[in-house]
Order: C-alpha cells, then sequence, then structure tokens
C-alpha cells in the first residue's frame, strides 16, 4: 500500500490525464480516429531529446562543467548567482527538469560545504524560477514548447520573438533577487573532485543532439532520428533509456485521446473555444496552476488558433503553484530530503513565483 501511495504521488499528473482519456472515451466511441489524436512527433521528439540529455547528464559532463566554473568563485554572491545562471541558461539547451536534476543537489551539497545552508530555500527556490524561465527561450527548453511549436508549425522567429522580452526582464531580475543574499566570502573550490569523463560517448551523444536540433526544425525527419537514436543508444549506452521519463511521454497521449474526445462533443468544444479564444495567455496561467503547464498546454491547443498567445501563457504559467510546473517538484523532492520545514519552503517559494508572475504579466500588458 505504501507503494502504492508513493506511486500515485509521483504520478499524479500521469494517472489524472489516464482518468481523463478514459472518462471522455465513454461519450467518444473508441474507434480507429483515436490514433490520428496522437501527434507521434512531438512524441518522437521529446523521447528522443530526453534520451539523449540523460545519457549526457549520467556521464557527468553538466556536473563538471560547473565545478569548473565555481572555481573562480569566492563571495556568496557569486555561489548563488553561478546556480541560478547555470539553471537559466542550461535549461534553454537541456530542459528545466534536467538543469534542475543535475544542479539541485550539487547547490545542496555546495552550499553545506561552505557553511551557508541557511541559504537552501531561497537558493533553490531562485534555481527552479530560472529553470522554468530560462526554459522559455528555445523549443527544447521544455515539454510545451516542443509541443506548440511542433503542433502549430511555428517558424523560429516567431517563436523567439513571442519569448524574448521576458526571458530578458526574468534574467535581470534573477540578477536583483540574488543580491539579497550578500556578499561574504566562501571558499569551496577545493572540496571537488575531478571526474573521468567518457569522451567517446559524449561525442556520441552530441552528434545525436545536433541531429535531434536538425530534427526539431524539420531538416531530418523525426522517424529518421528515433531510429538512430534508439540504434546508437541501444549499442553504446543502453542504460540511458533507464532513465527516460516515460510516464511524461503517456501523459502526452492520455491528454492527446482526452483532448481529440472533447473536439468531437460539439458542446464541450464550443465552450471551451469561447472560453480560450481571445484570453489564451489568461486561460494558459490559470489552467496551469491546477494541471501544470505540459497538460494545460496541449489542452487549450486544441481550442484557439493564436499560438503565440498561448506559448506565452502556459510557459507564465509554470510560475505560481508547486505543480504549475512539474520541474518544480524535482525541486521540492530534493528540498524534502534535506529535512527542512516544508511550509517555509512553500511559502517564499509562493511569494517569489507570485513576484516573477506578476511582474513578467505587467510586461505582457504593456507590450502585447
Amino acid at each position: 500500500m505504501n507503494k502504492l501511495f508513493v506511486f500515485i504521488k509521483n504520478e499524479i499528473v500521469m494517472l489524472l490525464s489516464l482518468v481523463l482519456a478514459v472518462a471522455s472515451a465513454f461519450f467518444v466511441t473508441p474507434s480507429k480516429e483515436y490514433i490520428s489524436y496522437i501527434d507521434f512527433r512531438t512524441l518522437a521528439l521529446l523521447f528522443c531529446l530526453m534520451t539523449i540529455m540523460a545519457g549526457l547528464n549520467e556521464l557527468g559532463i553538466f556536473k563538471f562543467l560547473a565545478e569548473k566554473i565555481l572555481d573562480r568563485v569566492n563571495t556568496l554572491f557569486g555561489l548563488v548567482l553561478t546556480f541560478v545562471l547555470l539553471c537559466f541558461f542550461s535549461s534553454m539547451i537541456i530542459t528545466n527538469d534536467v538543469a534542475l536534476i543535475t544542479f539541485v543537489p550539487f547547490t545542496i551539497v555546495t552550499l553545506k560545504m561552505a557553511g551557508q545552508s541557511n541559504k537552501l530555500i531561497y537558493t533553490v527556490t531562485l534555481e527552479t524560477v530560472a529553470a522554468n524561465l530560462g526554459s522559455m527561450l528555445t523549443p527544447i527548453g521544455n515539454p510545451q514548447n516542443l509541443y506548440l511549436f511542433s503542433a502549430y508549425k511555428m517558424s523560429i522567429e516567431d517563436f523567439f520573438s513571442a519569448n524574448a522580452p521576458y526571458v530578458v526582464l526574468s534574467l535581470a531580475l534573477l540578477i536583483i533577487a540574488v543580491l539579497f543574499v550578500g556578499r561574504q566570502q566562501v571558499r569551496v573550490s577545493d572540496s571537488f573532485e575531478g571526474e573521468h569523463l567518457n569522451i567517446g560517448l559524449i561525442c556520441l551523444y552530441l552528434v545525436l543532439f545536433i541531429t535531434a536540433l536538425l530534427s526539431v526544425f524539420r531538416v531530418v525527419h523525426f522517424v529518421v532520428l528515433l531510429a538512430v537514436v534508439v540504434i546508437a543508444v541501444l549499442i553504446f549506452d543502453k542504460k540511458a533509456l533507464a532513465k527516460v521519463d516515460y510516464s511524461l511521454l503517456l501523459t502526452f497521449v492520455f491528454l492527446f485521446v482526452f483532448i481529440g474526445n472533447l473536439g468531437n462533443i460539439p458542446s464541450i468544444s464550443d465552450f471551451l473555444h469561447n472560453i480560450v479564444d481571445g484570453n489564451e495567455v489568461i486561460t494558459g496561467v490559470v489552467t496551469s496552476q491546477v494541471f501544470s503547464n505540459v497538460p494545460a498546454a496541449i489542452l487549450l491547443s486544441g481550442f484557439t488558433d493564436n499560438a503565440r498567445m498561448l506559448l506565452i501563457g502556459v510557459n507564465h504559467g509554470g510560475l505560481g503553484t508547486l505543480i504549475a510546473s512539474m520541474a518544480s517538484l524535482i525541486s521540492f523532492k530534493f528540498i524534502q530530503k534535506e529535512k527542512i520545514k516544508t511550509s517555509k519552503y512553500l511559502l517564499i517559494f509562493s511569494v517569489i513565483n507570485i513576484v516573477f508572475l506578476a511582474l513578467n504579466l505587467c510586461l505582457w500588458l504593456i507590450i502585447e
């Protein structure tokens, strides 16, 4: 029973998506049409990118680079800023999830070694915000970006122009927020040990990553990418396949079925069109607070043609509640292991997220 409870707790979004898909099947009889609901291109791209990043992360390349950077840091401000910027910029390439999985545990260890455990909550919260906001800039930064970029066939110019102003503002706000940690001297560089890196595998994954980027931008067909990645990983590093978040892939499948069925129920479809159309940003933000922004993106995309506004809405929707972005739960789980009062973390997390959300929405009101 305890294992079942843990499974339900960890996979609540996937299970909710499954319930919605099954419930919708009572209104739309299952048929071959269900297959047409599923965006196989998005699923293939997501699987390949997760596999590549899982392999690179296991090889320790991101931690190695972070250690080299930290060798030059000797103040608390510099230490915290380094970790926040690592999460912000790396999330654009390795996704917000991988950025937090990589750097939050490293941050916790580093702050403890530096005698700054009292800064853990604040620093980890800023890292989480940084990963969620930095990942907005690129189509591969997070799952909802990849899906919307693919589903709406957005041009790279439209995609960047939609997100760039908010990324710039967020970067400035993060730097200002880090100023509050103080400038006292710290020393942590001697605590790290170099790791032996498998250069051959790293090069393989970099080639696969470049191929994945070409597929994202529709230069390489996604079926070709999928075949190349699966064959290469099975031959050279099959353990990376065990690190893929398959529950996220299943969540996408269940939501595709649910949304496809909703589109075949005229009364519900018309109702959702009326609510979402013209209000993409607000509905994206609000829906994300309850379902998280990946399911919100998939759900709302079926009822609007305004990709730009929906993209802005669900990306900013990742700020707010703990479940607004599933990546935020990664940081929370690491904090729980440190026996820190969760109520204190949730309070600080909520306040900082609300401030960042409010300021970004103010910018949206000004420029859009």
